[in-house]
């Protein structure tokens, strides 16, 4: 009986092995299809992370391309729920979930159109010229490549203009304000000659090791192609954009003033903070942490003696040339050697570091003028190319050196950098899984990191504390300001007023953030709320464990799954706790 009892044990272990294995299986290959599939629909991230193989094309914005990828996006989805998520590991339990939840966000957001605005004044087709930033211009093969890319713009462009008439004619169109700063960028495509044209740069610096008659033919290439095609490409959009689209553009700011416009703002509130918070509660979210700033930065004013009111101090702030530097040089000087100053104070709070380096370069000068004080960029996966920290040193006289500091720790490290390259070193998880950005965790740990700065080192100096202040508050203003134009009706200068009075930003910046808010609705909510949520669980964690809370140890399981949205980091998290209180064996 005892032979029979184990004999039919064996039998049901192997069942449940073997279906473990075929579940496993199943759902590799579904990954797999759905990363190649990724990779052929985005052909210009793909050569941005490394893979040659789509160099020579772009993204399909057909409005059947674009059709038949949401059809596409529906059929992963369905073979998603046919599989049984009980049946896997616990490791493939959260790379389902996590893919689940990829599939259904693209799925939801398909019935918005958010592609009948295919237009941004913050980079898009009048900048494509910045793309060679990030890739691989190394052999001959990839020139010849990316003439072949040059030769289709044509084909983009016209699908782009045919993207907006479709918008313009069923009522999605951008605001005004937004669509006025494109025309000075087209501007730098409407040449008459191939070497007037910023595509021209990347073919007058060819490598060293490039024969003369590769040179010559490729150059030569270039020229006929860009006058043949690409400069009268640019032409056709610009006479289009001056003549029909921009005159037709919007002067409300809200997205509540686009078709379904209130309820695909809260599909975005949801989507970006990962969280149920409806845009009111985010609202009111926003005013506590605005108040609750507000009395820090008193604090910082009584401390340098200032005379005179919260006002006053902003001005004096945003007028003193003692906070700025007069030439970008400085200014950039600055930049890296701040970076180089955090970089080895980093082993203090983290027992794992990246392997992959990051650089730091000025963002370039066509796109300075209308975009951000910073911004990163991720390494390509296959380690050809490492991360960039983009600085603005466009009008340094507006630039705080006060800030320096905290928008190093948010952008490089311990901030995107190291969290992003980190992920990206996760080999024992899925590809999408490596390259997934939930923005409330991946912006919330860039706003967690710049209270890092005190641990560091940095901030010594009372006006530098002030310039963390301040940019913990830009954070909870951007909840105000989002939720009060896209959901409550503010106005643009609304928005404006209510930032400047309560951050010492100065006012090019606070005007190019709040322009940014009305181009991407519901991105800046992310931040504040991934930060607290980071914050609540450094704090449990440390109430737990009492004496023996490290903080490297939290980091580093913080860290260790790339970025979650905030409930499973949460349950992660929770259960690191468990394992953590529990007695040694």
């Amino acid at each position: 009986m005892k032979t029979l009892r184990i004999g039919l044990a064996a039998l049901i272990l192997a069942g449940s092995n073997a279906t473990l294995a075929d579940a496993t299986a199943d759902f590799a290959a579904l990954l797999e299809e759905h990363w190649e599939a990724h990779l052929t629909n985005d052909p210009l991230g793909a050569s941005m992370n490394g893979d040659r193989r789509f160099n020579d094309r772009w993204t399909d914005l057909s409005a059947g391309a674009i059709e038949e990828r949401h059809l596409q996006n529906r059929e992963f989805l369905r073979r998603v729920y046919a599989l049984d998520p009980s049946a896997l590991s616990v490791d493939d339990q959260l790379n389902y979930e996590l893919f689940r939840r990829q599939m259904q966000d693209a799925v939801d957001e398909h019935q918005f159109k958010d592609f009948l605005l295919p237009f941004s004044h913050r980079g898009g087709i009048q900048g494509l010229h910045n793309i060679t930033n990030q890739l691989r211009l190394e052999t001959v093969e990839d020139y010849d490549d990316w003439l072949s890319r040059l030769g289709k713009i044509k084909v983009l462009v016209d699908q782009e203009i045919d993207l907006a008439e479709t918008g313009r004619k069923s009522g999605y169109m951008p605001p005004k304000v937004l669509m006025e700063r494109i025309p000075e960028q087209l501007k730098l495509q409407v040449v008459e000659y191939a070497n007037e044209s910023p595509f021209f740069a990347v073919f007058e610096n060819m490598p060293e090791s490039f024969s003369a008659a590769d040179r010559e033919r490729i150059r030569a290439e270039a020229t006929a192609t860009l006058e043949k095609s690409v400069i009268p490409a640019y032409k056709k959009l610009d006479r289009y954009f001056d003549d029909q689209y921009l005159p037709a553009a919007r002067d409300s700011v809200g997205l509540s003033e686009l078709p379904n416009g209130k309820a695909w703002y809260e599909h975005l509130a949801r989507s970006f903070t990962t969280t149920r918070m409806t845009p009111d509660e985010i609202h009111r979210l926003g005013l506590n942490e605005v108040k609750r700033i507000r009395d820090e930065m008193a604090q910082v004013i009584k401390e340098v003696g200032f005379e005179g009111s919260f006002q006053d101090f902003l001005v004096f702030l945003r007028t003193d040339p003692q906070f700025y530097y007069d030439n970008p040089d400085d200014l950039y000087e600055a930049y890296l050697a701040t970076s180089k100053r955090i970089d080895p104070e980093l082993v203090r709070l983290f027992g794992k570091l990246p392997r992959m380096p990051y650089g730091v370069k000025p963002i370039p000068d066509s796109t300075a003028p209308h975009t951000t004080t910073a911004y990163y960029s991720s390494p390509a996966t296959d380690g050809s190319r490492a991360g960039i920290y983009w600085v603005n040193l466009y009008r340094p006289e507006v630039r705080p050196k006060y800030e320096i500091e905290v928008l190093s720790v948010h952008e490089a490290v311990p901030g995107h950098h190291l969290q992003i390259a980190l992920q990206q070193e996760l080999d024992e998880v899925p590809m999408f899984r490596r390259q997934m950005g939930f923005t409330a965790f991946v912006e919330g740990w860039g706003l967690y990191s710049e209270r890092l700065g005190y641990d560091l080192g940095l901030y010594k100096d009372p006006y530098s504390r002030f310039g963390q202040l301040t940019y913990d508050m830009w954070r909870a203003v951007r909840l105000v300001v989002d939720t009060g134009m896209h959901y409550k009706g503010w106005t643009r200068q609304q928005a404006i007023d209510f930032f400047k009075d309560n951050a010492a930003k100065a006012e090019h910046d606070i005007v190019n953030e709040i322009d940014r808010y009305i181009g991407n609705p519901g991105q800046a909510l992310a931040y504040k709320i991934g930060q607290l949520k980071i914050l609540t669980l450094r704090e449990r964690a440390r109430n737990q464990l009492g004496d023996e809370f490290d903080i490297r140890a939290f980091h580093d399981e913080l860290l260790g799954a790339g970025a979650l949205p905030l409930d499973l980091l949460e349950q992660r998290m929770d259960d690191w706790l468990i394992r953590s209180a529990a007695p040694a064996p």
